[in-house]
């Protein structure tokens, strides 16, 4: 059956981008892509879901001060761009953002990287060099991985924060910086710390306002969200006519385990664009992640019987209970109000799923 779709010459004009709401488009046949309104994008962060609107708030309320932030989440959840909307919603926004991976930088290296060093400090130091303290002087400076830092390095991190100086390698010349620290790790630091690896003094130093980025998985009403921008996003770079994106496209997407988050997804939309032969999103389904519920789609003999077998199994599972803990919609990934929605579409009853509940 042939859909209508949606060209972005339709959701652009004079007055820029048409905002349009996806929640608009559930009962239909096809997302059309469109850009993210200003109401479920700040700085860059998209969402609508209860876990993302958190952060958003505490984002709101820690921006303007120069309290030191703690970014706490897995991999691919988006600290960074937590890190810098706080950078440019604060009163520093006109003045340096500096980023440093303490991960990718070798442990040997990372002194000289942090506070910079002196010529002739150590081999190979051919010339004077500020380090990214000296750089991020009145502005942010993002420490990413902050529990990769060695123990030995610690203690003049921890100096560096708390009387805002230090010296460069090389030298005796005490450097007085005024530098907005974020930092952020997927570790665990309160086990580091019990298992010695690293110093409670300098966590609680950096834990003044902690911020927790939630996973991908515990916020899928924001993926069709998501899957719109990064479609629009990647559509315009390869210069292709992505339209819209089929419910049952986005449906999977939705159900899909994504263990590498936001950015696993946007990963995954680029490839699916590059390999759509026409104006409707095309999935790799072969190469798609799969939770629970998506993956009985692939053996069942279509997506609706599958989707409609997913939900039936979670019902009887959850004995019945749609909403609650343990209850089906928790089960799935999903709110009370799009199971039971999704329930209806599908006809189920409770005699679909009663007989093992009884």
């Amino acid at each position: 059956m042939a859909h209508a779709a949606v060209d972005f010459t339709d959701l652009t004009g004079p007055a820029g981008p048409r905002f349009l709401d996806v929640t608009e488009f559930e009962d239909e046949q096809l997302y059309p892509a469109f850009e993210v309104g200003p109401e479920f994008c700040l700085e860059g962060i998209i969402g609508k879901s209860s876990a993302i609107q958190r952060v958003l708030e505490q984002v709101s309320i820690v921006a303007p001060t120069d309290a030191t932030v703690l970014l706490h989440g897995e991999t691919g959840t988006g600290k960074e761009l937590v890190a810098r909307a706080i950078h440019n919603l604060s009163s520093r926004r006109q003045s340096s953002y500096v980023r440093m991976n303490c991960a990718a930088i070798p442990s040997g290296l990372l002194e000289s990287e942090l506070f910079g060093h002196e010529r002739g400090a150590f081999t190979g130091a051919l010339i004077q060099r500020k380090g990214r303290f000296e750089l991020a002087d009145r502005g942010s400076l993002f420490l990413d991985e902050i529990g990769d830092i060695s123990l030995e390095l610690q203690p003049k991190l921890l100096r560096a924060l708390q009387e805002q100086e230090f010296e460069r390698l090389g030298s005796t010349k005490t450097l007085q910086v005024n530098v907005r620290i974020i930092a952020a790790t997927h570790r665990d630091l309160s086990v580091m710390i019990r298992d010695g690896k690293f110093r409670e003094d300098l966590f609680y130093r950096l834990n003044v306002f902690p911020i927790e980025i939630p996973p991908l998985r515990d916020r899928r009403e924001d993926i069709p969200l998501l899957v719109n921008h990064f479609v629009l996003q990647a559509s315009r770079r390869m210069r292709k006519q992505i339209a819209a994106v089929p419910t049952q496209v986005m449906e999977m997407l939705t159900n899909s385990a994504w263990p590498g988050n936001v950015r696993e997804l946007a990963n995954f939309i680029e490839r699916a664009v590059i390999l759509s032969r026409g104006d409707e999103l095309e999935l790799p389904a072969a190469a798609l992640p799969v939770s629970y519920a998506a993956s009985v789609c692939y053996a069942a003999g279509t997506f609706h019987d599958a989707e409609r077998n997913a939900i039936i199994e979670a019902m009887r599972a959850a004995s019945g209970r749609v909403a609650g803990k343990a209850g089906a919609a928790e089960r799935l990934g999903l709110k009370r109000t799009t199971l039971q929605h999704k329930m209806h579409r599908l006809g189920i009853t409770r005699a679909d799923y009663s007989q093992q509940c009884d």
